[in-house]
């Protein structure tokens, strides 16, 4: 029960906003140090824990694959898909939507990025969209859920903290989360055509998209399109980690800026800048998060956890409900992150007692995770919109918009379930 009362102050913390590190290194410690039991010699292992951090060759991804993605945030790539993908589908309704998802894809497949991506949108898509006439919760919902696709399209950020977290490959996570990937993207597809085709008022025909060549649209998609084959190509071939493809991706994106003539000194600082600070700031939660499982796990946390799943309910499938409905909520108030250090390993040794494939669980976990980057109040999808579009739209439009995109990654999370072979197509 001490074990309980630590996790839950844990998450009182987070819900006033102390730093996520802080929070569970804090608690940790204090905890430690007044139950006699314990006592501050429980750390005496962390030393260790950090340094198998600090070398494991998975997570040396995320700071490669950040700095791929905020290169190619700033090297025009995405102004110049939408423009293509805009004039492909000029004369669609609903056509100018479905070519900011199509664009939401293929930044995911190549930065794996939400924040870049959905700002990136929503400076680009989202003035577009409201101009040709556009239904503001129609527009903001279609660039917000676009955004997060790179929440579950490989390479994605959260993919390899779950790898490691529940020590799983990285690349068969990868190739596991392909096709549920496409089935989110066709369904966001196929909800804007049939909205717009019962409510043509919401999304009408634009009259001021012009005409792009064939030889533009080549430029501007395929080589985007060839860094992102390369990349996962690589991995799922065998042929290099996804540490290795992560290193090729950044150079492959400082080649892209010099063919888009973006390069320049002030690119590539603010590129490393803001690769530290990301890749510091999951660290050090991840070093908090080990503090955190040392003392939970000494209290008997875990060991408690595991016997009410597996003994006094003794049910696979309402384990997976009610740990799927528990992350669902807390994506409300926390982030991804957080649920993935404070959750996931709490939940990897139940799985492990009812034989859950791992790999499936996964995605299944990233996919949900996907959710708390549209759930107000702390969306922070929603944040980023809000902040990028300023005035030019309301915040309860931005609600109301993104309602349906909820519905329907909560519905490709429920297809998964049911068909798990959607996960091992490619495995």
């Amino acid at each position: 029960m001490i074990a309980m009362l630590m996790f839950i102050v844990v998450l009182l913390l987070l819900l006033v906003g102390i730093p996520v590190a802080f929070a569970f290194g804090t608690v940790s410690i204090l905890f430690a140090f007044f139950i006699p039991e314990l006592g501050v010699e429980v750390f005496e292992v962390l030393p260790f824990r950090i340094y198998g951090i600090m070398s494991n060759t998975t997570l040396m991804a995320v700071p490669l694959f950040i700095a791929m993605g905020l290169v190619l945030e700033k090297s025009k790539m995405a102004e110049r898909l939408l423009v293509s993908m805009s004039a492909l589908f000029r004369d669609v309704r609903g056509g100018l939507a479905v070519s900011v998802v199509l664009v939401g894809a293929m930044l995911a497949a190549s930065t794996g990025i939400v924040s870049a991506s959905v700002v990136m949108m929503s400076v680009i898509a989202l003035p577009l969209m409201l101009n040709a006439g556009y239904d503001k919760g129609l527009a903001s919902g279609t660039v917000a859920a676009s955004g997060t696709l790179g929440q579950i399209i490989p390479p994605s950020i959260i993919l390899i903290i779950l790898g490691d977290v529940m020590s799983v490959s990285v690349g068969e996570l990868f190739m596991g989360a392909v096709l549920p990937g496409l089935v989110l993207v066709g369904l966001y597809i196929a909800y804007i055509l049939i909205y717009s085709y019962f409510k043509p008022e919401v999304a009408p025909v634009p009259k001021n998209i012009q005409k792009v060549t064939i030889k533009e649209i080549i430029i501007s998609i395929v080589p985007p399109m060839f860094l992102m084959l390369s990349v996962l190509g690589s991995i799922f071939a065998g042929i290099a980690s996804p540490t290795e493809s992560a290193a090729f991706g950044v150079i492959g994106a400082i080649l892209l800026s010099v063919l888009n003539k973006s390069l320049n000194f002030g690119m590539l600082k603010y590129a490393s800048l803001e690769t530290v600070k990301l890749s510091g700031m999951i660290f050090m939660i991840l070093i908090g998060a080990t503090a955190f499982s040392l003392v939970f796990n000494e209290l008997g946390g875990t060991d408690l956890i595991l016997e009410f799943f597996s003994e006094d309910i003794g049910d696979v499938w309402v384990f997976i409900a009610i740990a799927m409905l528990s992350i669902f909520i807390l994506g409300f108030f926390i982030d991804f992150i957080e649920i993935s250090f404070i959750i996931v390993p709490i939940l990897v040794p139940i799985m492990e007692a009812f034989g859950i494939d791992p790999i499936w669980f996964a995605v299944l976990i990233a996919l949900n995770l996907q959710a708390s980057f549209l759930t107000p109040p702390f969306g922070l999808s929603l944040f980023f919109l809000k902040g990028a579009a300023g005035d030019t739209i309301k915040t309860i439009e931005i609600y109301k918009g993104i309602v349906p995109f909820i519905l329907l990654q909560l519905l490709a999370l429920g297809l998964v379930i049911i068909f798990p072979d959607l996960v091992f197509a490619f495995l």
